[in-house]
């Protein structure tokens, strides 16, 4: 039986992170449009910034099925229009986020299907620096950039 893993886990010094298996986001990118960008719910834990949608992992889920999944759940990303390039992970020891990054295969809409969505936008690769973006994301997003060709 696989259990969800919505919750806090507390490093050694004293800073929480999401899920208690690890966290996954999901980085979609299309030639024409950008990347896909989720501007978080203000009572979300570094809310009103923009980042992935992703989320915590459950037990015995892969990142790719966590990034996947939370991305349907908060974008409405259809799975059978992307397709898999590259994972990032960024690995605590006691706690990981793994952004997996997918090329979208064809335009889709993306849908606010729940609270954690204020905006879903494609932004164009050399705008992401301009917007408020989540620290977590922020860090990350040189060596993304760089890995997409940008």
């Amino acid at each position: 039986m696989s259990t969800n893993g919505d919750r806090w886990v507390y490093g050694p010094d004293g800073r929480k992170f999401w899920g208690l298996y690890g966290a996954a986001g999901l980085l979609v990118h299309h030639t024409e449009l950008g990347v896909l960008l989720q501007h978080r719910a203000l009572w979300s834990h570094q809310g009103d910034t923009w980042g992935l949608p992703g989320g915590a992992r459950h037990e015995h889920e892969s990142a790719l099925e966590a990034a996947l999944r939370e991305a349907g759940e908060e974008a409405g990303v259809p799975p059978e229009l992307v397709s898999v390039q590259f994972s990032s992970v960024l690995d605590l020891g006691f706690w990981s986020y793994t952004t997996v990054v997918v090329r979208a295969t064809e335009r889709f809409e993306p849908v606010i299907s729940d609270q954690e969505s204020i905006a879903l936008r494609w932004v164009p690769t050399h705008q992401v620096d301009a917007l408020p973006l989540h620290p977590g994301f922020a860090a990350s997003w040189p060596a993304l950039l760089a890995r997409l060709g940008g």
